[in-house]
């Protein structure tokens, strides 16, 4: 049996995992509490690696759910989907614990058994052996679904190589999520034109808006929304989701002319669509 103060100083890193196997602060932490409960309660006697023990009780926990999630054909957590204060929360962790924005969005798209095995194995150096214990198989087969997770993350991953046309994305988007309307008119065309999904905007909100200044002082209304961004490929073509705390709610796709911002394109979170790939057994 497991001592109070040994499992709350194991705590937060098993909330890191559980949040990152999960994709929710909220679910991450029941997890965790649910792993409590089996170790508090469990007859182990002579347990040499305390902390391999309780990763591989909280991990089969949230591989239940992942499981349940996947028979259940449910669709990643899409932001319209949470609640305003799960979405705080899970925002609030991210930042906190400074967790890449675009892993969580590329996390959902595995299998359960490749999401376990590439954050036990590549995220926490979990060692292939206790990875292939948990999920019940062998470490070969182990290495086989992080590799898989790997190549659909690296996939997803902006190229290093920065282009003009991307610099010029990237800096109009600094200014919007700053509110710089001088900055942001600089970089477009005078004729730069918003199109926006109706079903992502507040009523009454335009779904064309045409011309620079008038798209720069529209686009100062969801700076926040912008903040909330982070760069992805799609189909190979560099674009940026929009996905607080993790669960992507638009794409914006933006199009230079003459190293100019000329259209931006923003939809709703069809990424999962676009990057997901048949599933293989997991």
């Amino acid at each position: 049996m497991v001592a109070v103060a040994d499992f709350e100083a194991a705590r937060p890193q098993l909330t890191a995992m559980a949040f990152r196997f999960l994709g929710s602060i909220h679910d991450a932490e029941d997890a965790v509490q649910s792993a409590w409960i089996k170790a508090s309660t469990a007859a182990v006697d002579d347990l040499r690696n305390q902390a391999a023990w309780l990763t591989t009780v909280l991990t089969r926990v949230c591989l239940d759910q992942l499981r349940m999630r996947q028979r259940r054909r449910e669709e990643p957590l899409l932001t319209e989907r949470l609640p305003a204060e799960a979405l705080a929360a899970d925002e609030h962790y991210l930042n906190r614990e400074n967790i890449s924005r675009a892993l969580m969005v590329v996390l959902d798209l595995l299998t359960p058994a490749q999401r376990v095995a590439y954050v036990l194995h590549d995220l926490f150096d979990v060692p292939f052996r206790e990875v292939a214990e948990t999920l019940g198989t062998s470490p070969d087969s182990a290495k086989k679904h992080a590799s898989r997770a790997r190549k659909r993350i690296e996939q997803a991953e902006p190229t290093s190589t920065a282009s003009i046309d991307n610099a010029v994305v990237e800096a109009f988007l600094s200014a919007a999520a700053g509110g710089d309307i001088n900055r942001m008119v600089a970089l477009m065309t005078d004729d730069c034109t918003r199109v926006v999904d109706p079903a992502l905007v507040p009523p009454g909100t335009p779904p064309v808006v045409t011309g620079a200044h008038a798209v720069a002082e529209e686009t100062t209304l969801f700076a926040s929304r912008i903040r909330a961004s982070t760069p992805i490929l799609v189909d190979r073509r560099p674009v940026h989701v929009i996905a607080p705390g993790g669960h992507p709610l638009a794409v914006i796709d933006i199009t230079t002319r003459n190293q100019r911002v000329a259209r931006i394109n923003i939809n709703r979170a069809s990424v999962h669509a676009v990057l997901a790939t048949p599933s293989t057994t997991s």
